[in-house]
């Protein structure tokens, strides 16, 4: 789709961004696969991975739906079941429907967490589980920022006996030939040709004693992404990923070839107010309702995770987009992502 590749080429040319990715499937075909820009002096393929912050979400959201769906987790059994230490502090009645609807009450690391501390997963595990909640779980929403990935990854090491990783091999990057394109954690050995990130300057933040999230959980960082502890680590709220491996495994889920049930639009499993971000929040099972930007009277049921920094994908089951985008320079908005969705939507709309 020339429009797409134009408007990349476009926003790197004008100095907007440095290296951007985008894949797009529709009803099952690839119309998408465009790059443009350069990677610490090399021009970026469509084949190299970038560390995608949150967007890594939506992998763990679908491995989630996949653990439900091969009979090794229930949504509303009580995580006790499996992981008996976590009923601390009154978070027995906790269940995988609170964990995938950011309502577990734990949107925090604690506060001897820190990024340092995340490759070391049982004590970010014990932590958690001895932690208290800020709420009971269930009665309210606010995102998980780093949590989220570490609460579904000790469920599903405890109910397999594997690492999400392991998983994520094994369900979805081997069976749908996108091996290379799709990780929580790099393999050590010869991994693939690591994309770089930059910073660009971001708006001076206020301190504020009342915040939920510490800093390094609110705002992503350039060095975060390019540690090499980190990119090795099993962080499960994050990814290294391509726009294709994104897009690859959201038209999986929309043709019904991982987990059928995601197929149809989804229905709110939870409507509220982010104690986080203080913004409506509508929450399906692992995922927010609506795409970025999308005119309020479309009512769009698209599911999927923006990551800091402006990457982002999705699914939307009623117009059969599976869209992903995922880019080197970290900026404070997902401006480059409305912009290429925005020229998506309109070559759509002319091709019905």
């Amino acid at each position: 789709m020339d429009e797409v590749q134009d408007q990349l080429h476009a926003l790197v040319d004008s100095g907007a961004e440095s290296g951007v990715q985008v894949a797009v499937y529709r009803d099952g075909v690839l119309i998408v696969d465009a790059v443009a820009g350069r990677d610490a002096g090399r021009p970026l393929t469509s084949g190299t991975p970038i560390f995608s912050f949150s967007t890594g979400k939506n992998v763990t959201a679908v491995l989630a739906q996949l653990l439900v769906a091969r009979g090794y987790l229930e949504y509303d059994a009580p995580i006790v079941d499996l992981w008996p230490e976590f009923g601390a502090h009154g978070k027995e009645s906790a269940t995988l429907r609170h964990v995938l609807t950011h309502t577990v009450g734990l949107p925090a690391m604690p506060r001897e967490i820190t990024p340092a501390e995340l490759p070391d997963w049982s004590r970010v595990c014990a932590s958690l589980a001895a932690a208290e909640p800020r709420w009971r779980p269930g009665t309210a929403m606010g995102y998980h920022s780093y949590t989220f990935g570490y609460l579904v990854g000790e469920l599903a090491r405890r109910a397999t006996g594997r690492t999400m990783s392991e998983l994520l091999r094994e369900w979805i990057t081997a069976p749908l030939g996108i091996e290379g394109q799709l990780y929580f954690a790099v393999p050590d050995g010869s991994p693939p040709e690591l994309a770089r990130l930059e910073q660009e300057s971001w708006p001076v933040e206020a301190d504020d004693n009342d915040a939920i999230l510490a800093p390094w959980e609110r705002r992503p960082s350039a060095d975060f992404g390019n540690n090499s502890e980190i990119l090795h680590a099993e962080v499960p709220s994050v990814c290294v990923a391509t726009a294709h491996g994104l897009a690859a495994m959201f038209n999986a889920v929309l043709q019904g070839g991982l987990v059928p049930r995601l197929a149809t639009p989804a229905a709110p499993a939870f409507e509220g107010v982010d104690q986080v971000f203080g913004t409506p929040a509508r929450m399906a099972l692992g995922f927010p309702i609506g795409r970025i930007g999308a005119p309020a009277e479309e009512n769009s049921v698209a599911l999927g995770w923006p990551g800091g920094g402006g990457s982002y994908a999705y699914a939307d089951p009623v117009r059969g987009i599976a869209f992903a985008l995922t880019k080197t320079r970290l900026v404070p908005n997902f401006d480059t992502a409305l912009s290429v969705d925005t020229v998506l939507a309109n070559h759509l709309a002319k091709t019905r």
